[in-house]
């Protein structure tokens, strides 16, 4: 069923594939998109994680146990998520990452590299494998997960910054090349985001809690939800001529004092 004219920000009738999508902002998009009504297909390394994550979600939920960086494979990940969905696949989320805390003059090539594969080349890999159908539908929303990393100086995270940085060159060029045929492509950065894993961490450290909070113009942290939600609403009619941005869901904190 489309989305009513009534309410633009739906997704029903839509199929997502969610990169990363067990855990973390992943599976808050994950939610959001399956509350608006769209069937999801998470895809992560760790089977148990989805088999979870999936029950969480219920019957518009679906996976595929896949490493995305088997470049070679990411047209075999489409055809799976296709068959375990039951349809094509209309809204890509690359939200697959690694994380590399190291000072910049002692990450190695092979790091940089470890980094640059997971956000990089397996996004540019799987959205190539997702392309073809989406334009012959004639619609599509492709997004990418970006980070505060690609606006503010982060220390210790060259590598993660520089990958997270990639994604407003290939944001802007994909729908250069695909807006006119149905498809539009954009990404969101999120800010400091609440989880068990920052919760551990800012609370093992207050003097870094404090700094992340005075960074935020809203100040608090935000939720996966947050960021689910604005997934839906750039992959729904709500912003059928939204393509070409990177949107930052932060607080403020991109353009806090």
């Amino acid at each position: 069923m489309p989305a009513s004219p009534q309410n633009p920000f739906r997704l029903d009738g839509e199929i997502a594939l969610i990169t990363g999508g067990g855990s973390g902002i992943g599976l808050g998009i994950a939610h959001c998109m399956v509350q608006a009504g769209a069937k999801v297909v998470l895809v992560g390394r760790r089977e148990d994680q989805l088999a979870q994550a999936c029950a969480q979600l219920g019957a518009m939920a679906s996976y595929v146990a896949h490493d995305v960086t088997c470049l070679d494979a990411a047209g075999e990940l489409v055809a799976a998520a296709q068959k375990a969905a039951q349809g094509p696949l209309t809204i890509l989320v690359n939200n697959a990452g690694t994380h590399l805390k190291k000072p910049a003059v002692e990450t190695t090539p092979g790091d940089f590299q470890s980094v640059l594969n997971t956000h990089v080349l397996a996004a540019h890999a799987l959205t190539c494998a997702t392309i073809p159908g989406m334009v012959a539908q004639g619609k599509g929303s492709i997004l990418f997960t970006s980070s505060m990393a690609a606006y503010m100086g982060v220390p210790l995270v060259m590598a993660y910054a520089a990958a997270k940085s990639s994604y407003f060159g290939m944001v802007s060029t994909l729908s250069a090349e695909l807006s006119g045929k149905g498809v539009r492509v954009n990404a969101i950065a999120p800010g400091w985001i609440f989880s068990e894993m920052s919760r551990k961490a800012l609370e093992s450290d207050p003097a870094r809690k404090a700094k992340v909070l005075s960074r935020i113009q809203m100040g608090r942290m935000g939720d996966p939800s947050d960021i689910g939600n604005a997934a839906v609403y750039l992959s729904s009619p709500a912003a059928a001529y939204v393509t070409g941005v990177t949107l930052p869901v932060d607080g403020g904190a991109s353009v806090g004092f």
